[in-house]
């Protein structure tokens, strides 16, 4: 059970990390919670059927960290993921879960007075639709999901920036010239992807809900990510402009040490705030 517990980079004299169990809907889920006397607390959501360690550790390790300097923080693994019992309902079943987990984390830590929610892909859009039925004050929300399919083709925004950045790449336009590359292919591709896909009814709830958090949400993008330009494109259609913070970088997960640090940077910016 969460065996990065002995494995993170904080010193265990300073560690305080507690695995818990709570109900939903009659089933049994499992928690952790980094202890730490902070009156604002974090509560992280995984996204997919990610466990609640993260990609890489990297939430356990974000934690331990955010612990370490003064903020609790609880992470859980929703019904049929990880060490959680149940069926596993995705995203759009989570609801539940979430309010579950967050009385769960105020019963372990009573002296948390606010708390902040950040979870990435379709976790960032649970915790859009619901968090504030769970009692969340604000939200970070990364790489916020809004494709309706669950293909194995990206969004289109995806493909279109693919191809536009293609044609603006100097070593393409050489390969042309060359042979090496088919102008014609490039055009007819970018052609399939121009007109614009109108917003099904995921990205409509999900950006209305965003939008509803007004200052009180931030979004976090990485910028080559699919899933990403997805929201970004639907979002800047719809006229929906939450504060948003860019992070130059295609990982999805922020797996790399700098894109772990400018996430972090984002998130302890939203727990300073008053």
């Amino acid at each position: 059970m969460d065996t990065e517990a002995l494995r993170v980079t904080t010193p265990q004299a300073k560690m305080n990390r507690h695995h818990l169990t709570f109900s939903s809907m009659n089933e049994t889920l499992v928690g952790t919670l980094d202890s730490a006397p902070g009156a604002t607390g974090l509560l992280i959501v995984s996204g997919g059927n990610e466990i609640r360690a993260g990609a890489h550790r990297g939430m356990a390790m974000l934690a331990a960290r955010l612990a370490w300097s003064g903020t609790p923080v609880f992470r859980y693994d929703r019904r049929g993921v990880g060490d959680s019992g149940g069926s596993n309902q995705g995203f759009r079943g989570a609801r539940e879960d979430l309010l579950a987990a967050t009385d769960a984390f105020r019963a372990a830590a009573p002296h948390v007075t606010r708390l902040i929610g950040f979870g990435n892909c379709d976790a960032a859009t649970t915790l859009a639709w619901w968090g504030c039925d769970a009692g969340c004050d604000a939200l970070v929300l990364a790489n916020p999901w809004i494709v309706e399919t669950t293909a194995s083709l990206p969004p289109r925004a995806a493909i279109k920036a693919h191809y536009a950045a293609r044609l603006r790449d100097p070593a393409a336009w050489k390969r042309m010239a060359t042979g090496g590359l088919s102008l014609g292919k490039l055009l007819r591709g970018l052609g399939k992807v121009a007109v614009p896909e109108q917003p099904g009814e995921l990205a409509r709830s999900t950006l209305g809900a965003i939008a509803g958090w007004g200052e009180n949400a931030t979004v976090v993008l990485a910028r080559h990510d699919g899933t990403a330009i997805a929201y970004a494109d639907a979002a800047q259609r719809a006229g929906v402009c939450p504060r948003t913070v860019t992070i130059e970088t295609g990982s999805h997960s922020f797996a790399r040490p700098r894109d772990a640090a400018a996430l972090e940077t984002v998130i302890r910016r939203a727990l300073n705030e008053p």
